[in-house]
């Protein structure tokens, strides 16, 4: 068994897939109609056929609440592996991504934290040695 499909409940699609393609770097694998939205997914270009991430509406009023109450406590909607922490942080913050936490150290793990522009924050993570 392998994890498949992920999701980030995302405000705006289209704002969501410039942002996760062209800022962030991922590539669309899927763009389908489906009503009045899209089901868009992404993927990491070094894992093309690996788990996508599907930039979902966030259409649902129980979506609201729960995005506001993981933004107001801080806690990331998605985390997503580095291989350099310092380079992404740098080259994302050139490319005017706001960081509401900077690269840390946390346990065996490096972390920081941007927010997407689509109502979630996103945990970058290196795993020295790992």
């Amino acid at each position: 068994m392998r994890i498949h499909l992920t999701s980030v409940f995302v405000d705006d699609q289209a704002r969501a897939l410039r942002f996760y393609a062209g800022t962030l770097g991922f590539t669309l694998r899927r763009d389908v109609p489906a009503g009045d939205h899209r089901w868009l997914t992404v993927v990491s270009p070094e894992e093309p056929e690996g788990t996508e991430l599907l930039l979902e509406p966030a259409a649902h009023p129980a979506v609201g609440p729960y995005r506001a109450a993981l933004v107001r406590d801080g806690i990331p909607a998605a985390s997503f592996r580095v291989e350099d922490l310092d380079a992404e942080y740098a080259r994302l913050r050139e490319r005017g991504v706001t960081f509401t936490q900077a690269p840390t150290a946390a346990g065996p793990a490096r972390i920081a934290v941007l927010d997407d522009t689509c109502g979630n924050l996103v945990q970058l993570v290196e795993m020295p040695g790992g």
